[in-house]
């Protein structure tokens, strides 16, 4: 391993052993782990996850031994079911690495449904996922999702600073492709699109390039469907607490509750479908000009995964009445508008501020679900 990787990279092989002993040792990771488990004495806890981390070598061990039962367990309890709905995936080159490049859904699921779902198709590793240093806020949040490959994405920093962190996080990532043979996930976009209308940032793509040709990294545009949002009304709430106060700023706590309402809330069904690798097709680009390349390029990818989305009764019924007509109603039914709305209410009632205001919530909620029909319907 490349020193120079070493502040930003997942755990290696032989640290596994020590971050778990530190892990265990760690009082906040304590309270959570208490907090599963009330009936059980410390001791007794930590021998049994001692017990079960014997064999434990890399972290994909890691992921496999404890993190893909956990993941299974949210599937089961907190979805309608999260599957691939196209077979391209399966025909991709298995000896192959790939770049997957997605929406944005969930901060902590996105990668994780996507490792269960590669580990099934019969790939043999997962993803190292990149995620911000914001949402590492407890030394144990940092050591256990190192432990589970991710690497850091170094945020709030001067100009100077994001360009030499940037090249050092594609370095990085060309190397993890290129040479250590492991897949990665990255999002489209810095955070997620709160309105949910998903567009590729030119500063994500100019970033991965910096490390090397983009054509080495097997790049996979990924389109990522819920068909209900958990996290809706909080994006709502902070659309009216921006409006109200242009100076508002989500807090670490508000972070948190972000990441646990988007694990344990309902997301009903859940879709992925990758598009084929950008390298079928980015040569048909090379005659550009240098300054419209990066820009045509994300357009590109937009398209792909505009044309991936899958789109569920909610999405249509919700463009239909922002727009004050029934023109999608061949695609729900009247007990389709009546579970809407009692969701879309019941999401409502959780929002909890001093002014609020219900038809600018609605309207923001609404908007989440119709942006992908409108995605949809340009991208064809």
């Amino acid at each position: 391993m490349r020193e120079e990787f070493d502040e930003i990279r997942p755990y290696e092989a032989g640290e596994m052993k020590q971050a778990f002993d530190d892990l265990l040792n760690d009082r906040q990771f304590q309270m959570i782990l208490k907090g599963f488990t009330p009936w059980l004495p410390k001791s007794m806890r930590n021998a049994l996850l001692r017990l079960a981390f014997t064999g434990i070598k890399t972290p994909l061990d890691f992921q496999k031994r404890f993190m893909k039962p956990v993941v299974n367990y949210i599937i089961r309890k907190h979805t309608d079911g999260c599957s691939f709905q196209d077979s391209s995936i399966a025909a991709y080159d298995k000896s192959q690495r790939y770049t997957f490049v997605s929406n944005h859904r969930d901060i902590v699921l996105d990668s994780a449904f996507l490792d269960v779902k590669l580990v099934e198709a019969g790939y043999p590793t997962t993803v190292e996922i990149g995620i911000g240093d914001n949402l590492l806020i407890y030394p144990w949040i940092k050591r256990l999702v190192r432990m589970n490959k991710a690497f850091t994405v170094r945020r709030g920093l001067s100009l100077r600073e994001t360009l030499a962190a940037s090249q050092l996080m594609s370095r990085y990532i060309h190397y993890a492709v290129t040479q250590k043979k492991e897949n990665i996930w990255i999002a489209q976009r810095e955070g997620r699109a709160k309105d949910s209308s998903d567009h590729t940032q030119d500063a994500v793509l100019k970033m991965l390039a910096m490390g090397g040709d983009l054509k080495e990294l097997n790049i996979v545009p990924l389109t990522i469907s819920y068909e209900f949002d958990p996290c809706d009304y909080l994006k709502a709430q902070e659309f009216q607490q921006k409006r109200d106060n242009p100076a508002f700023k989500k807090s670490r706590q508000d972070d948190l509750d972000n990441m646990k309402t988007g694990i344990f809330g309902y997301k009903g069904r859940v879709v992925y479908r990758p598009a084929a690798p950008i390298n079928t097709w980015i040569d048909d680009l090379s005659e550009l000009p240098k300054t419209e390349w990066f820009k045509a390029l994300a357009e590109r990818m937009d398209r792909e995964i505009h044309r991936g989305y899958e789109l569920y009764p909610c999405n249509y019924i919700a463009l239909d009445e922002l727009n004050g007509n029934q023109a999608n109603a061949a695609h729900y039914t009247d007990a389709d508008v009546k579970r809407f709305n009692q969701y879309l209410a019941g999401q409502m009632a959780k929002i909890n501020l001093p002014n609020k205001d219900e038809a600018f919530l609605r309207e923001r909620m609404l908007t989440m679900y119709a942006n992908p029909v409108r995605n949809l319907m340009a991208a064809q």
